[in-house]
């Protein structure tokens, strides 16, 4: 209404402007054109008789004649109406000067007030977008919230949280079980008491650390006592409420412990209850060889036995163990060799000695065909490696020197030649390592064959083992399992002579993943005592389905002492592509559920996408439902686009959408004593859709100052003290993050919200990369064979810098607690590299590239000090950094990609009646 009122009095004004100057024209064009020639006209054609004539007559007479002659003459008459007529034409001729003059001043003020309202009219404007555009925001909030109060009324679901430890009662957890027909038939079933293993229980396992009497190695005894001491669950105070009993029997100092003096050990536990229900009897080798099942013979009852020694005899399938000898390396990193090229110098390899075969007059007749059939083998080895080409060098030895310790666990069995190092040598140039069953296929496992085996992968031979009856470590079904299909080539000895076809077939990506299954096995399960423990009491645990001790979250201990409130200061909302568009409606915090899937874990160890050890609130690799699942019954939490009916952009911001449940993201920044940088950087998350909270990593030692108003943008800003200023501190998985995505964001990135909210979208359908927004690569240096840290724009990227991206809580984890130490320590030393380090441990776990989002490829904050990224020594350090990263990991994990990702609609040409999904995107 205002404006059509507005609008009348402008042209009303226009109309009388016209009006009035048409008006003056005329006035102007009578006195300026017609009056002067009506005068020039009678003044030059008066002539004597008082007609018009010449004009030199006309003015002789005039000036001749008498003043009574004038007054009474006609002409003279007419002459003077005309002057006085002139006269009054100039006088109305600056009477209308005047009134123009005033017009003109009127006209401008009335444009001034025209502009004037005009402006305050876009003002008005402006601010019913924004109203509406907040009544919008408000509206979606609204219904999110009434979204969730129903879904909460509707759920009988109950809040999930880390399994609270509900301990057996000692007063009624000694029932008896019914005894198996025969110990050799003992199953988890039969053989074991649950009830004093709740799911709940949180497995405390007691270690018998003085109760046994056997002299044990002194390296066994100390190293599987700590490593057992180390574990969070286990308990060695309180035996009557354990729900796994350890014996460490393993290597003596001295002979073997005869049969009887085993089992009066056994029988004098306090804990063994006449049967040995619920105890693990440990028989770990370390340096000999030729330790066999020294429980052979003796009455182990239920007791579940873990050894390398087995016989089929005394081998109770999916319930005793066979585990790895230990290495007698203690926990920290060992250098091993790098895992290229893939194809080495030779082919296959094979050092060891059969004491029978070579002199078989002394095996027994019923050995004979067993014999020959190995001898066969043997001998078609031999002419493998006489058939040698350069693609194609075999290194066969079947004789050991005499300084060789060519004992054997168990007779049959071929033996190891030399000393570690002497086979390192030739594990670490060949491609794949050979491994010859014993001539007895009675015997399951031998301490020598799970000493070529451990010695294979650790060194990158890939394991190629003739005789598909040998038990691996770890491989019972229906606990924690390795795949060893994944990490080993096992055949039978009658395919020795399609061998060498066989490997020939093998490309070169196949024969790197074996290889690199192989290294993942040694790193986390086999390589030291510590591993070696854990695993073994990983595999009783996951059996028993029992939730792993959960994952340490790191203190988040404020900047700000008790007693101090800081100050804090409004702030308007941000202007631009941050109010132009609804993008989302602003919650209040929701954190993310947490310990969904307690008891859902995988057992098979090559599959714990890092870590298998310990229990995670949440990880990205949970599976996924399919699209209709929403629609028939489990529809909690999610958001369809118009209730499944899709949409262009304007049903777009209402729902997140995808393929999850809505959820929101935390945003975690570092910062270094740049305090006016810091408060404009958080700012700019005013009113950002899902917000959850932000996370300020102070990095300095001195506090903030006092007197720095922080900014109130409607979520909580926690400022976090940390006890060292340290790169990683970037990435510590800490307590006050409640969300599953974590966008990481330098102090002075300045991203639009359009962008942080096009990221999180993204990062939500591939919750298990890196999503970012400048990248980087590693680029090839040809001269110098090294890798270099590239930011030359390139069609292809490897990397997202951590200064501007989002990744999931889980690598947090991983980067704190499980990522090679002596990453993390070169990263402090250079105070550098740690987005590095973030993306190689990602492409590490995944096998996948990071993503690119948008097309923004450089950062500039005006007015910050310079970045140190702009020194040359910077980059040089960085180049170092790669470099050693890869030399840990053994090979380079980042991979290329040579796509970003981009908005939908954002190129597409819509109907003017639909919304693009994000306009500049």
């Amino acid at each position: 209404m205002a404006a059509d009122t507005t609008n009348n009095r402008s042209r009303y004004l226009r109309w009388l402007t016209r009006v009035r100057l048409s008006r003056i024209m005329a006035l102007l064009l009578v006195v300026l054109v017609i009056v002067p020639l009506v005068v020039h006209y009678y003044i030059s054609n008066i002539g004597s008789d008082g007609r018009v004539g010449g004009a030199a007559a006309a003015g002789v007479r005039i000036i001749g004649r008498t003043p009574l002659d004038h007054a009474e003459d006609p002409a003279y008459l007419q002459a003077t109406d005309l002057v006085a007529r002139v006269k009054e034409l100039k006088r109305i001729h600056a009477s209308v000067n005047n009134e123009l003059r005033q017009l003109e001043s009127k006209r401008q003020k009335l444009k001034s007030d025209l502009s004037s309202y005009a402006t305050r009219l876009d003002a008005v404007k402006s601010e019913h977008e924004r109203s509406a555009k907040n009544l919008e925001k408000l509206k979606l909030t609204i219904e999110n919230v009434k979204l969730q109060q129903l879904e909460l009324q509707m759920s009988n679901a109950p809040l999930i949280y880390a399994p609270k430890r509900v301990l057996v009662d000692p007063a009624t957890g000694n029932g008896d079980l019914d005894p198996p027909t025969r110990s050799t038939r003992c199953r988890m079933s039969t053989c074991f008491d649950y009830s004093r293993c709740s799911l709940t229980s949180g497995f405390p396992v007691y270690f018998y650390a003085r109760e046994a009497s056997i002299r044990l190695d002194d390296f066994v005894r100390v190293s599987v006592g700590d490593a057992l001491n180390r574990l969070p669950f286990v308990s060695t105070t309180d035996g009557d409420r354990a729900c796994l009993y350890v014996v460490l029997i393993g290597e003596t100092a001295a002979a073997a412990p005869p049969t009887g003096a085993i089992e009066r050990l056994l029988r004098g536990l306090p804990y063994w209850r006449g049967d040995g229900r619920n105890h693990l009897l440990l028989n770990l080798a370390y340096r000999s060889t030729s330790l066999g099942d020294v429980f052979s013979g003796v009455n182990t009852g239920r007791a579940i036995v873990a050894q390398s020694a087995f016989t089929v005899r005394s081998f109770r399938a999916d319930f005793d163990l066979v585990v790895p000898p230990l290495s007698g390396r203690r926990a920290g990193r060992e250098t091993l060799p790098y895992m290229l090229p893939v194809r080495r110098k030779y082919l296959m390899s094979f050092q060891g000695m059969h004491k029978t075969l070579i002199s078989d007059d002394r095996a027994a007749d019923s050995d004979s065909e067993l014999l020959k059939l190995e001898a066969e083998v043997v001998q078609t080895l031999k002419q493998i490696q006489q058939t040698r080409n350069k693609n194609n060098v075999f290194y066969f030895y079947f004789y050991c020197n005499k300084n060789s310790d060519i004992r054997a666990s168990m007779d049959g069995e071929w033996t190891l030649c030399a000393d570690e190092e002497s086979r390192r040598e030739i594990l670490a140039l060949s491609t794949f390592s050979l491994i010859l069953a014993p001539v007895d296929a009675s015997i399951v496992s031998t301490v020598t064959i799970q000493r070529r085996l451990l010695e294979s992968i650790k060194y990158g031979a890939v394991p190629v083992v003739l005789g598909d009856f040998v038990r691996f470590p770890f491989s019972a079904v229906g606990g924690a399992t390795i795949d060893w299909t994944r990490v080993a080539i096992v055949l039978p000895k009658s395919r020795i002579t399609e061998l060498h076809f066989y490997l020939r077939t093998l490309a070169d990506n196949d024969i790197f993943a074996y290889r690199k299954n192989g290294r993942a096995v040694y790193e986390k399960y086999v390589g030291t005592t510590e591993s070696v423990v854990r695993t073994i009491l990983l595999s009783v645990r996951t059996r028993l389905r029992i939730a792993a001790p959960v994952i340490p979250e790191h203190p988040s201990p404020s900047v700000f002492n008790d007693t101090f409130a800081p100050l804090m200061k409004p702030v308007t909302p941000a202007d631009g592509a941050e109010a132009d568009d609804v993008l989302g409606p602003v919650e209040s915090p929701q954190p993310s559920p947490k310990f969904r899937r307690n008891f859902t874990f995988s057992t098979s160890l090559l599959d714990d996408h890092g870590d298998a050890f310990h229990l995670y609130p949440f990880t990205p690799f949970a599976p996924v439902l399919p699209s209709d699942a929403k629609f028939y019954g489990s529809g909690l939490g999610f958001r369809p686009i118009a209730k499944g009916q899709g949409g262009s952009g304007k049903e777009f911001t209402q729902s997140l959408g995808g393929n999850y449940p809505t959820e929101q993201f935390t945003v975690v920044m570092l910062t270094y004593e740049r305090e006016a940088v810091l408060v404009n950087a958080i700012e700019r998350f005013k009113d950002l859709p899902y917000l959850n909270k932000v996370v300020v990593v102070w990095n300095s030692p001195r506090p903030p100052s006092d007197d720095l108003q922080w900014p109130d943008i409607g979520v909580k800003v926690h400022v976090v003290r940390t006890s060292k200023n340290s790169l990683n501190n970037r990435f510590l998985p800490y307590s006050e993050i409640e969300t599953e995505a974590i966008l990481s964001i330098d102090d002075d990135t300045h991203l639009r919200h359009d962008e942080i909210m096009f990221g999180f979208r993204v990062w939500r359908e591939s919750r298990d990369r890196l999503v970012g927004f400048p990248g980087r690569f590693h680029s090839w240096e040809p001269s110098v064979n090294s890798w270099f840290y590239n930011s030359n724009y390139t069609c292809e990227l490897s990397m997202v810098l951590t200064g501007a991206a989002f990744y999931h809580k889980y690598y947090a984890y991983l980067y704190t607690y499980i990522m090679p130490q002596a990453i993390r320590d070169l990263v402090d030393e250079f105070m550098n590299c740690e987005d590095l380090a973030m993306n190689l441990l990602v492409s590490h776990i995944t096998q996948k590239p990071p993503i690119k989002v948008t097309s923004r490829w450089t950062f500039r904050c005006p007015g910050c000090p310079k970045a140190l990224s702009f020194d040359d020594r910077h980059f040089q350090e960085r180049h170092r950094c790669l470099n050693y990263f890869v030399k840990i990991y053994g090979y380079t994990p980042l991979l290329y990609t040579q796509f970003r990702v981009d908005s939908i609609l954002f190129k597409t040409r819509i109907p003017h009646d639909k919304q693009k999904c994000f306009k500049f995107i």
